[in-house]
């Protein structure tokens, strides 16, 4: 048995050609479950690259779907309170009963980011602990009882309703590539969620992370391993590849090379697809979170296909 395919619903992507209409996007979601996909995703961003809120539409989404668990990929808790973000999040969890999976990130440090973060009154220099305190408060009024809390926020004898259907709440997975960023992980979160840049560099890390986990006394089978990978397929390879570029420049606004250097990447024919992916399977990925350049349509039937190839 392979890992579980996820697919990222192209908020940005729509945003980015005009069009900000929710239902063609909820309608994807819909259609990827129905073809077997294990999971659906959204992006966030507030200004920096505009999309659709991530926890309004995944509520939408949870409410079309039955079976696809929802997820972020990845959400910045730090612009976020997190007495909001976990009403929201336990709503969630609710409404897909259970299927809500929180891909959390600090945020790259970029000008747009960092601007993103003064519009929201954040400093971002201290977005690593105000995101990995933020957490911290979430679950604690997650458990369903009277809460107090002294930090960057102060709650007495506060009390979350709804309760989230999954005990402790969602499972929370991280984004990280620096060895900080993976002992925050081994030592608290559900998961491991990295960018790339491949399959053979994710391989050592994640046996680092695992090394970690048992240091700190945890069972490394309880954290997930799920990467997020950008595809873009087409039988002229050249084509694809001047495709990839262009996606990954409109995306971000930076030169293309260099995110494709960090970020996994295939641009390709469909016959090669099966072989890069095995790669991350068998570096250890339970999870796969796709993320297509191209139609959309096109790219999900391809990946049905490869995926029955690969007996997955």
């Amino acid at each position: 048995m392979g890992p579980r395919i996820g697919y990222l619903l192209p908020t940005r992507e729509r945003i980015m050609q005009g069009a900000h209409e929710a239902g063609p996007i909820l309608n994807l979601a819909e259609r990827a479950e129905g073809m077997g996909f294990d999971s659906v995703w959204i992006g966030d961003s507030l200004l920096a690259r505009p999309r659709h809120d991530p926890m309004t539409m995944l509520a939408a989404v949870a409410a079309r779907t039955s079976r696809v668990e929802v997820g972020t990929a990845v959400l910045l808790p730090a612009l976020r309170n997190p007495v909001l973000l976990a009403h929201m999040a336990a709503t969630v969890d609710q409404i897909s009963e259970g299927r809500l999976i929180l891909g959390v990130g600090i945020a790259a440090d970029v000008k747009s980011v960092r601007a993103e973060f003064e519009a929201a009154g954040v400093p971002f220099e201290k977005r690593v602990g105000r995101m990995m305190e933020g957490i911290r408060l979430c679950r604690a009024l997650w458990q369903g009882e009277d809460t107090d809390w002294q930090g960057r926020w102060t709650v007495e004898g506060g009390h979350l309703a709804p309760h989230p259907v999954q005990t402790g709440g969602p499972r929370i997975w991280a984004a990280a590539s620096v060895d900080a960023g993976l002992r925050r992980i081994a030592r608290e979160l559900n998961g491991w969620f990295p960018i790339g840049p491949n399959a053979a560099a994710l391989a050592p890390k994640w046996q680092l992370v695992q090394e970690m986990a048992r240091g700190f006394g945890r069972n490394p089978d309880e954290i997930s391993f799920s990467v997020y990978l950008t595809i873009m397929l087409d039988n002229d390879a050249d084509k694809a590849d001047q495709q990839m570029d262009a996606y990954m420049q409109n995306y971000y606004s930076v030169p293309p090379h260099l995110m494709r250097s960090i970020q996994a990447n295939y641009a390709g024919p469909e016959a090669g697809l099966g072989e890069w992916l095995q790669g991350f399977a068998d570096a250890g990925a339970s999870h796969l979170v796709l993320r297509f350049a191209g139609d959309q349509e096109s790219h999900l039937d391809a990946v049905t296909r490869v995926r029955q190839t690969l007996g997955w």
